[in-house]
């Protein structure tokens, strides 16, 4: 009967150590050293509303937005995923086939950069490659009634240039960026 009550005390005490008292010392560290993280990196308007967050991508269907990352979720953060479709499913080569006639529609050439219709792994990329958001400034441009040159420059300066992740966008903070020009 010893060996149960040492077994059951030690594993109330565990219990509370690593369920609650851990937890809550790393959620009251998380929010005092790092607010913006650990709130989920929200990005607010002028007007201090929620548009989103930093850290997932948005379906941007308006030719005056740079368009994001195709998702195979829906852009759903509850439901994140790919789709699992291999490279020769005819659904896959399919809605290849589709997000890139809607984009050459929507004014952008060709060759189209394979972020721009292929959903990433978690469907909820927030990011596109430099070259994609480049090949989209004509088209941009043209719906903002905006210098190419100049659009181009913006999304120069909203580049992140990482050492594992290459040149990248985030196509919320460049759109957003955008319509507060536009103010």
């Amino acid at each position: 009967m010893t060996s149960f009550k040492r077994a059951t005390l030690l594993f109330t005490v565990l219990f509370l150590i690593t369920g609650f008292v851990y937890p809550m010392i790393v959620t009251l560290a998380a929010g005092f050293l790092f607010p913006n993280q650990a709130h989920g990196s929200l990005i607010v308007d002028n007007e201090n509303r929620i548009i989103g967050s930093k850290l997932i991508g948005q379906n941007f269907t308006a030719p005056q937005y740079f368009q994001s990352r195709p998702s195979a979720s829906g852009y759903n953060a509850t439901s994140s995923g790919g789709s699992n479709l291999g490279p020769t499913n005819p659904v896959l080569l399919e809605l290849v086939d589709n997000r890139t006639n809607a984009l050459q529609k929507a004014g952008v050439a060709s060759p189209i950069p394979s972020d721009l219709v292929m959903a990433s792994a978690s469907g909820l990329d927030p990011h596109i490659s430099l070259e994609s958001a480049l090949i989209q400034v004509p088209a941009v441009a043209k719906a903002r009634n905006l210098p190419e040159e100049k659009l181009r420059s913006l999304v120069l300066a909203e580049s992140v240039n990482s050492p594992f992740a290459g040149t990248y966008v985030n196509v919320l903070s460049l759109n957003k960026v955008l319509d507060e020009m536009d103010q």
